[in-house]
């Protein structure tokens, strides 16, 4: 078995090494990578269908990663590790993880035991393994009496990216209306009209008001905006929106 390890703080890397070798006696092989593209690079060039990878971190993320890893490998077995439980990174996981792959997301805060029992539960045994504090953010983003719909946050997405009622419309195949009547349910999800009806009526922006409470609740991080940002400009390109 060879295991990758994509991270790019060095002593994270020694540290995980370490467990990989106490609770992977049958891995014959630790290859290491300090970002995204290397990771990539390593994974294609050995074939290597175990990793352990950071989610921020610099040059390309994690999850920038891992798509393009799954889409060439789908079988490919990951161990998420991170600082972070950011609704942001856990949506943007459900996004690209393939139907019956094996994958983990545990926090750095994990005992080494937790870390031990993780990468055998995935890599030797096939199973998922999620912290329980990821897996309340998981489900909070699920209950859709709370949470936002896959629908809505691709509409919030849109909104921090800049893009007018229009745009959005004709990005995501809708009428101006529905476009309005998500944002309506984005601000009552938020809180944005009781906070506001608080101050008056007219005391804050909806739009920059709803953005704030999303990056305050990490619904919204760079890395979330940096991916929507490539998305929006190969949508673009395709569809030469903006020209006139």
């Amino acid at each position: 078995m060879k295991v990758l390890v994509v991270e790019d703080d060095a002593v994270h890397r020694a540290y995980l090494k370490e467990a990989i070798e106490q609770a992977l006696p049958e891995c014959d092989m630790v290859l290491e990578a300090a970002h995204g593209h290397d990771g990539e690079r390593l994974s294609r060039e050995h074939h290597c269908l175990h990793l352990v990878m950071d989610l921020q971190m610099p040059r390309r993320t994690g999850v920038e990663a891992a798509r393009v890893i799954w889409s060439e490998r789908p079988e490919t077995a990951i161990l998420f590790w991170s600082n972070y439980a950011d609704e942001a990174y856990v949506r943007g996981l459900s996004r690209i993880v393939p139907e019956g792959a094996a994958y983990g997301y545990i926090l750095k805060s994990a005992s080494e035991d937790r870390l031990r029992l993780a990468l055998r539960s995935i890599f030797v045994e096939n199973q998922c393994v999620i912290d329980r504090e990821i897996r309340t953010v998981q489900q909070k983003a699920a209950d859709r009496s709370q949470g936002m719909s896959d629908a809505e946050y691709e509409v919030l997405l849109d909104v921090a990216l800049g893009l007018t009622d229009r745009i959005i419309a004709r990005r995501r195949n809708l009428s101006l209306r529905s476009v309005q009547s998500r944002l309506q349910q984005i601000y009552d999800k938020l809180g944005v009209y009781e906070f506001a009806g608080e101050q008056g009526d007219d005391a804050f922006n909806l739009r920059t008001r709803a953005l704030c409470i999303a990056f305050l609740r990490k619904l919204i991080n760079r890395t979330a905006l940096e991916q929507a940002e490539l998305e929006l400009a190969q949508w673009m390109a395709r569809n030469g929106a903006g020209r006139h």
